[in-house]
């Protein structure tokens, strides 16, 4: 089992891993391929997984690392896991049942991280970390403003230790990034590889990130693939980066992120690929008073 991991550790002492598995995927895939694809992951050498109430897979995610956990692969300390409160629990008294019925699918009695999955309010939250059930909060798809009425809050007790955004070479949030390193709070990368470009959330006529040429150059100079240079860029800025795939030598592949370096040249052309382009806009909640993305960052 490869062992190298690199860490970033949160505000509150806890540590996570700087490369994640994503296991979001599109509806018509079989939810069977989620244990198949996260066994996999697990047994490659990824002890972080990412996951959330609205993916529907946590029953199936929780089968799969207590399978390793019982075949001797892990032990459950080993595994850091996320999951998020839905939009639907947002009223106080509905966030820890949404959290507790997230463990009762997983099989689990805690998870390391509950993320709030877009912005509303920390509310609840920090109840679930006082009972046990969470050991850190955090936040997803906050904006530098959203961030702020959260730190400024009367009263606050825990801080949200990482914020979980899309982040890629064409959007590569550095002012967010900037703003949540001065705050000691640990930017999260999803869509690092373009997403997988569902059609529910992603115009299919958007670029495809990995058939980028500045991408295809460095994966030839440092015979690597796209994917890894991708991966590799936000680990070299500090960004804890989610990787998701279902295929087995992707996945195998991925976890290779931490076996070279990218030179300051090859960062600064990666820099230069940043369009502030978003694949998932979710423009439907675009009259939401919350929306995060009418702001610059």
């Amino acid at each position: 089992m490869n062992s190298k991991h690199q860490y970033v550790e949160l505000s509150d002492g806890y540590f996570i891993p700087a490369l994640g598995f994503g296991t979001y995927k599109p509806e018509e895939i079989p939810n069977s391929n989620t244990i198949e694809a996260t066994k996999i992951a697990i047994e490659a050498g990824f002890h972080h997984i990412d996951c959330a109430y609205f993916y529907q897979v946590e029953e199936e995610v929780g089968l799969a690392i207590r399978s390793k956990i019982a075949d001797g692969t892990v032990k459950r300390e080993d595994i850091f896991y996320t999951t998020k409160l839905w939009n639907t629990f947002h009223r106080p008294e509905l966030v820890q049942s949404c959290l507790e019925r997230s463990l009762k699918k997983l099989g689990f009695d805690y998870v390391d991280l509950y993320l709030i999955h877009s912005p509303l309010s920390m509310k609840a939250m920090e109840k679930c970390k006082d009972a046990g059930l969470a050991k850190s909060i955090g936040v997803s798809n906050f904006n530098r403003r959203q961030l702020e009425m959260i730190l400024n809050k009367p009263g606050l007790r825990y801080k949200p230790v990482c914020n979980q955004v899309e982040c890629h070479v064409y959007h590569n949030q550095k002012k967010l990034l900037d703003f949540c390193k001065s705050k000691d709070i640990v930017l999260v990368a999803y869509g690092a590889l373009g997403t997988q470009r569902i059609k529910k959330w992603v115009d299919q006529s958007s670029p495809v990130l990995l058939d980028d040429p500045v991408l295809g150059a460095l994966a030839k100079k440092h015979k690597r693939s796209p994917a890894l240079i991708a991966l590799r860029y936000q680990v070299q800025r500090g960004v804890v980066v989610l990787a998701q795939s279902l295929k087995e030598n992707e996945i195998k592949e991925n976890i290779q992120v931490f076996d070279f370096e990218l030179t300051s040249e090859d960062m600064k052309d990666l820099d230069g690929l940043n369009r502030n382009f978003r694949y998932i806009a979710t423009e439907s909640m675009a009259d939401h008073p919350n929306y995060p993305f009418a702001d610059e960052y």
